[in-house]
């Protein structure tokens, strides 16, 4: 076993939440930094530990922007059109929700590692969030990848594994590892599932303070379909609870003809079934959408259909022209795969107009 790293996050570099989409490491707050050394400091007792590391949490995950776009409703003919923009979380994606939940999970269950498997944003938000707990975490990549965010997950504490193969065999590396060395297994489709939707459900119950209840539809990019599912999940449970008085149409959009759930759902397949993975291949703009197998696929399936909504594929075109858009009409600076979910509903709209509503499309920031 190599020798025990210094606990990574031993430096103030927890990223300021600011209005553009990427997160910059500068100092924080007094009070935050306090909280960031209690939280990683082994010597302190657990439960002190995990008050202040959900101290860090409540104070820089979530509660995210749900901006009115007035642009694009007049444009394109919405009534109103929302826009949750998750390039507020500490490293620009909705991915921190997940990480850091994760994260406190594997405080509060003892472990001192954590294994995930990325291609980018997963594995910058996870090696983040567990510098600030004061833990190990193994970052497993596929060797032909070249993410940006390398430099980040590193900067963090990261431990870089790279190895043979795809994103999907990633994965299984990672788990691997998980089972032979006793860590935290922060990959997606495992035992964490359940914990995973319900922090992406979060999403949901935001969107829900803002608008008081449900719109008539929330459309996501999709590639694993954890966070589509979150969402559903999240809505399904307010519904079931009275605070809403529907559950919206869940839309999806992906890369074209690469991503297991868009293509399912077109087949009409009653469950997700795999892709050909030589057919599956990667540009600069559609690698976070692309892959042969979507861990969560049959849950994000199930709350497509089960909402009535839909499913379609958008291209690097349409996504990179809609990021533009979006920078130019909005102001905001997204990740062009981020917005293949607002592609398919502005599709959608111009073929088949929707009914005067209210729809949401969630949006995450330009890395």
């Amino acid at each position: 076993m190599p020798d025990e790293p210094e606990v990574p996050g031993s430096e103030s570099t927890f990223p300021s939440l600011l209005d553009g989409a990427v997160g910059a490491l500068e100092s924080v707050s007094e009070d935050l930094e306090s909280f960031r050394r209690i939280a990683g400091d082994p010597a302190r007792s657990v439960d002190e530990r995990l008050e202040s590391y959900e101290d860090l949490i409540a104070s820089e995950v979530g509660d995210t922007r749900l901006s009115r776009a007035r642009n694009l409703e007049r444009e394109h003919g919405f009534r109103q059109l929302y826009l949750k923009f998750e390039g507020g979380n500490p490293t620009g994606t909705q991915k921190d929700r997940i990480a850091f939940a994760q994260v406190h999970d594997a405080m509060r269950r003892g472990f001192e590692a954590l294994t995930v498997a990325t291609c980018g944003n997963y594995g910058a938000a996870v090696a983040f969030a567990a510098s600030l707990a004061g833990m190990r975490c193994i970052i497993f990549i596929p060797e032909a990848y070249n993410t940006r965010r390398l430099e980040e997950m590193k900067a963090a504490g990261g431990e870089i594994r790279r190895v043979p193969g795809d994103y999907e065999a990633a994965v299984e590396a990672s788990k691997l590892e998980a089972a032979a060395r006793d860590l935290y297994d922060a990959n997606p489709g495992g035992a964490n599932t359940l914990m995973q939707l319900v922090a992406y459900g979060e999403i949901a119950n935001e969107i829900y303070d803002d608008l008081r209840d449900a719109p008539a539809a929330v459309a996501v990019s999709v590639s694993n379909g954890t966070t589509l599912a979150g969402i559903h999940r999240g809505f399904a449970n307010l519904y079931r609870r009275g605070k809403t008085s529907r559950v919206p149409k869940i839309i999806a959009g992906s890369s074209h003809g690469k991503n297991p759930i868009v293509h399912s759902y077109l087949k009409g397949y009653d469950e997700c079934r795999d892709l050909n993975p030589s057919a599956v291949k990667e540009t600069e703009v559609n690698e976070p959408l692309i892959n042969w197998h979507s861990f969560d696929g049959d849950w994000a399936l199930d709350a497509i259909r089960s909402s009535g909504g839909f499913a379609d594929d958008a291209s690097d075109r349409q996504m990179l022209k809609q990021a533009r858009v979006l920078k130019e009409r909005e102001g905001l600076s997204v990740l062009p795969a981020s917005t293949a979910g607002l592609v398919v509903l502005l599709d959608h709209h111009a073929k088949e107009a929707l009914p005067g509503d209210r729809y949401v499309a969630v949006l995450t920031g330009r890395r």
